[in-house]
């Protein structure tokens, strides 16, 4: 993730981007594992054996049939089943719907969110962290944005919408979602992340023993320089009630309001002072 001065001044480069080719498998590989997790394990049986009976018919017998060959058949099935795009087709529609993607009106997101101004700051594979249920448009629009998103909250049926979501609008390639004890447990990261998204209506429902300890968990698995965003969710929490748990950590401004343009952006947003060490589990 760019730091607000690297992006004023222009960093030399950016990191690059995959192929589309890449990204046209990496799509393909989420639409099917996303139609073999929706099967029932009777279903699964059947399409093996569907899969079995064409390569019988296919090979006349010639060839050993191997896992590799049942894998390769089994996805082709569903790839016709699903009636997923050629390339050519996937590269001239994949433009426009991540365009339209990386636009936070396309997930019912406000401009005014103070996230929003982060967005240009964002680079690929920025490890990114989102703790509540009331930001699941806001984790689908840093997916887009092709950062490694990782959910977590409370509720199973929350974190099975979410999978569901992801699936369904392609996003799911670098996303992972969790059902966490929030103030006790955490998944671990392989890297510390240089973003963190907390709904500040979760942290009004928890004790304050475990807002407490899942803020100070947080800010350990989160680099420094990284960015914590405090924002209301679909609660209307106050990000403003927990400034007093970052202590040293630089609270970023925002322009305030002009006549003819958008209010000051709704939320908060912290910056991790850059020499303290991360603390990855």
């Amino acid at each position: 993730m760019l730091s607000a001065a690297q992006l004023l001044h222009g960093p030399a480069a950016r990191r690059a981007m995959p192929s589309l080719r890449r990204q046209y498998e990496e799509y393909l590989l989420q639409r099917i594992e996303a139609y073999k997790n929706s099967l029932r394990r009777d279903e699964l049986i059947g399409l093996g054996d569907e899969a079995v009976g064409e390569l019988q018919s296919a090979t006349a017998d010639q060839f050993l049939l191997t896992e590799v060959l049942m894998q390769e058949t089994v996805d082709k099935l569903i790839t016709r089943r699903l009636r997923l795009p050629a390339y050519a087709k996937w590269r001239k529609q994949h433009a426009a719907l991540r365009q339209a993607q990386r636009e936070p009106v396309h997930w019912g997101i406000s401009p005014g969110s103070v996230l929003v101004t982060l967005l240009p700051r964002l680079e690929q594979d920025d490890p990114v962290l989102v703790v509540g249920s009331g930001l699941q448009a806001e984790t689908c629009l840093l997916a887009a944005y092709d950062t490694a998103v990782t959910f977590v909250d409370e509720d199973l049926g929350t974190v099975d919408q979410i999978e569901a979501r992801m699936a369904g609008e392609s996003l799911s390639g670098r996303f992972l979602a969790y059902v966490a004890s929030l103030g006790e447990w955490l998944p671990s990261f392989p890297v510390a992340n240089q973003l963190v998204v907390i709904d500040a209506g979760t942290l009004a429902s928890l004790s304050y023993l475990r807002r407490h300890a899942l803020l100070e968990h947080a800010r350990a698995v989160t680099a420094p320089s990284g960015v914590h965003v405090l924002l209301p969710g679909d609660s209307g929490g106050v990000p403003e009630a927990y400034l007093s748990h970052y202590g040293d950590w630089i609270r970023e401004s925002f322009p305030a309001e002009r006549p003819g343009k958008a209010g000051r952006p709704v939320g908060m947003v912290l910056s991790r002072p850059p020499m303290e060490e991360p603390q990855v589990d």
